[in-house]
C-alpha cells in the first residue's frame, strides 16, 4: 500500500536570502533548488502523495518543474506562517496516508537514504527527525556578554524530513491553533507529550537560507 505521503514546504518569499527570486527558484546545479530537492524523493517506497506547499500563482510554475520527476504531484497553498502551511498541506494526504513527512524545499542535500531511515523510525514511534548533534561549544549571553557555557553533549539540531503518524500530527496541529506557533512540527508533537526519536543526519542537509548557503550547496553538489 502506498500509504506514505510527503508534504514538501515550498512558500517562502526569500525575505532572508534577498533578490527578487525565492530561493527555492534559485539555481543549485543547473536546476531549480525546489527540483533538486524534489528529486530526493524519487523511488520513495510506498509514495502515495508529493503535496508541494507554495503560494497559488507559484502552483503552476512548480507543477512545470516538477513534472519531468514523475512524482504523485498535489499542491495546496501556503499561509502566513510555516505551521500554517503545513498544515494546509496536511489537509492535502490521501485517505490511504498512514505516515507523512514534511520537508523543507530549502533543504535539497537530504539524502533518499535518510528519507526511507526516519520514515521507517516513524512507523515504529509515530514520530520521528532527523537531526545532528550540535558540533560547537554554546554560549548563553545577555547584553553582550557570556553568563553561561551550555553543556552540549545533549543537545541536537532539528532538521527535515520529519515524519509522523498522521493522525498523530492532525491532532497536533489542532491544539496548535490554541497553543500558538512553533517552529517545527516535532515542537507541536511534544507539546502532546508524544516522544519524538531522532535519527542520526549529517551536516550536509542543510537548510539554505542565505546567499552565502546557496554557495555553499552548489560546492556540496558539484563536489568542489
Amino acid at each position: 500500500m502506498n500509504d506514505v505521503n510527503v508534504v514538501l514546504v515550498a512558500g517562502g518569499t526569500g525575505r532572508r536570502f534577498g533578490g527578487s527570486v525565492p530561493k527555492q527558484f534559485q539555481l543549485l546545479g543547473g536546476r531549480p533548488m525546489l527540483v533538486v530537492t524534489a528529486s530526493r524523493f524519487v523511488g520513495l517506497a510506498q509514495l502515495g502523495r508529493f503535496i508541494v506547499v507554495a503560494a497559488p500563482d507559484a502552483h503552476e510554475q512548480c507543477e512545470e518543474l516538477l513534472a519531468p520527476l514523475g512524482l504523485p504531484l498535489r499542491f495546496a497553498p501556503a499561509g502566513m506562517e510555516r505551521q500554517h502551511s503545513v498544515a494546509n498541506g496536511l489537509a492535502a494526504v490521501d485517505p490511504e496516508c498512514a505516515i507523512v513527512a514534511v520537508h523543507d524545499a530549502a533543504r535539497p542535500l537530504v539524502t533518499p537514504a535518510a528519507v526511507a531511515a526516519c520514515i521507517a523510525a516513524a512507523r515504529t514511534s509515530g514520530a520521528a527527525i532527523l537531526a545532528t548533534p550540535v558540533p560547537d561549544t554554546v554560549k548563553r549571553v545577555h547584553d553582550g556578554r557570556i553568563v553561561a557555557t551550555v553543556p552540549r553533549h545533549d543537545l541536537w539540531l532539528a532538521q527535515t524530513p520529519q515524519a509522523f503518524d498522521v493522525d498523530l500530527l492532525r491532532r497536533a496541529h489542532a491544539a496548535a491553533e490554541m497553543n500558538g506557533v512553533a517552529t517545527d512540527d516535532a515542537a507541536l508533537v511534544e507539546q502532546l507529550g508524544h516522544a519524538v526519536a531522532i535519527v542520526p543526519s549529517d551536516a550536509r542537509n542543510r537548510k539554505v537560507t542565505t546567499a552565502a548557503d546557496l554557495v555553499w550547496a552548489e560546492a556540496a553538489l558539484t563536489g568542489g
